[in-house]
């Protein structure tokens, strides 16, 4: 093999491929390596080495070097699908390795084709998948349409290197604003936390580091046009802007903005806060499917509880009542776990022993015995609220099933006339009634005429007996011999 054939091999490797030269060189020295074991024995002591600047290869078997006529037979022969697959190993890791290091950075992309959900993006130089579950609810992709997403996952697979692209990450939002708001570039403005739902809503909480500059202002931009570029890039999707503070006493009712606070009350050992609003803002504040409170409480990370001062002053004294009920609970303690926002069995059920001792002077007999005793309420209340949401969704299925049955039972109904049909059959009975009277009247003369011919009938009849008679007096006159004078 030409050592100077060899070193533009591999050079060539190097700027096609970006592969490391050094890379290269191990992968011929084992490729020849194994192609004389394979001649010499598996069994044999092997060593090939080739010169990194003249490209010479030496290759001592046993002990005993090789001539280059047979390491240059060995490597025509057998070396050459070594030498390709040591190759495209190298080439895939030297992949994996440059994208690894993207990871959450966004590309731009152009869809190759949509196949059963997934689309096709091609990156240039590889091709990268961007899966069904990866994208941003009810958009759709179409071929040579262009495309921004973030990298999420890299992998190689066989030969190949397989990159999973992603739009539903949070990161993605965070690469948009940085694109599109040179003071987040710049680091005038920084994003402090941020939470998404994708294809619905996101909420971004933003500060700066120069007072002359409002983070909230930068970042809508004249006329809200910055805003409006990322909003259409992620299909609509609805983003609020919330300005940052380290106190949650400020932070929580900014996150829940539109909604209105009265009061931010924080339970420190559980986390929890419990945001009092005015009725009118308490669907505001909660949101669609609970929406708003939910991407606050991300934003935060406070566990946030939305309810009106009626429903604190019920929940409290329903805690208060339910915390007294247990076995070795003074009214000092149950007042101070309420104040605490333990409001619960469940809240009282995870406490931390140490707390609950420390709060109430108890011992650790007393304090697992009440963690024991809220427990068993905890179920019973959970098994209480099962039994309630199964009657509740069979009262549902019989009022839904009821309308359904009475429908059916109108079908079956005889139609009722209305005024005027009722009153055109009244008419029609009366002509009808009329027609009678006046088929009664015809009847009349023929009952007595037939009455006549009754008449008729009889002195008919009584006409025939007297002749009957008659005839039966000449019969006997006929048979009786004549008197002789």
């Amino acid at each position: 093999m030409n050592p100077n054939e060899l070193l533009r091999i591999v050079d060539s490797l190097h700027r096609e491929k970006n592969i490391d030269t050094e890379v290269v060189f191990q992968a011929i020295e084992a490729a020849l390596a194994s192609a004389a074991r394979r001649q010499f024995g598996e069994e044999s002591e092997i060593v090939v080495q080739i010169d990194r600047t003249s490209g010479i290869m030496q290759a001592i078997v046993n002990g005993n070097p090789l001539d280059e006529d047979t390491i240059g037979r060995i490597g025509a022969q057998t070396a050459k699908q070594v030498i390709i697959q040591k190759i495209r190993e190298a080439e895939r890791d030297s992949l994996v390795q440059e994208f690894s290091g993207q990871i959450d950075d966004m590309v731009n992309g152009i869809v190759q084709r949509v196949e059963g959900g997934a689309t096709l993006v091609s990156l240039g130089s590889m091709e990268a998948i961007l899966p069904r579950s990866e994208q941003i609810p009810g958009e759709t992709h179409h071929a040579n349409e262009r495309i921004r997403a973030v990298i999420h996952e890299v992998k190689p697979q066989g030969s190949r290197v397989k990159v999973v692209l992603s739009r539903t990450r949070a990161v993605l939002v965070r690469r948009l604003f940085e694109q599109e708001i040179p003071e987040i570039a710049e680091g005038v403005i920084g994003i402090n936390a941020l939470a998404r739902e994708p294809g619905y809503r996101t909420k971004v909480a933003v500060s700066s580091t120069d007072q002359r500059v409002d983070c909230v202002g930068a970042c809508v931009g004249v006329r809200g046009n910055r805003i409006k570029n990322i909003v259409d890039e992620l299909a609509g999707e609805r983003i609020d802007i919330v300005r940052w503070n380290d106190d949650p006493q400020s932070l929580i009712p900014n996150a829940l903005q539109p909604a209105k606070v009265d009061q931010v009350l924080l339970c420190d050992m559980l986390g929890r806060a419990i945001v009092l609003v005015p009725e009118d803002q308490l669907s505001l504040a909660i949101g669609r499917r609970g929406q708003n409170v939910r991407l606050a409480s991300k934003l935060c990370g406070w566990d946030i509880e939305i309810m009106t001062a009626d429903e604190l002053d019920e929940q409290i004294d329903r805690a208060s009542a339910g915390f007294m009920s247990l076995e070795g609970m003074d009214e000092e303690l149950a007042t101070r776990l309420v104040e605490q926002g333990y409001l619960s069995y469940d809240d009282l059920s995870v406490i931390e022993p140490d707390a609950l001792m420390q709060m109430g002077g108890l011992t650790e007999e007393q304090v697992e015995r009440l963690v024991e005793q809220a427990e068993l309420k905890a179920e019973e209340a959970d098994r209480a609220a099962s039994e309630e949401r199964r009657r509740q969704k069979e009262r549902d299925h019989l009022e839904a099933v009821e309308p359904s049955a009475e429908e059916a039972g109108s079908a079956e109904e005889p139609v009722e006339p209305t005024a005027e049909e009722a009153g055109s059959a009244e008419e029609a009975v009366e002509s009808s009634a009329e027609e009678t009277g006046s088929a009664e009247e015809a009847v009349e003369p023929l009952a007595e005429e037939a009455g006549s011919a009754e008449e008729a009938t009889e002195s008919l009849a009584e006409e025939a007996e007297e002749t009957e008679d008659t005839g039966e007096s000449s019969a006997e006159e006929a048979g009786k011999p004549p008197v002789v004078e």
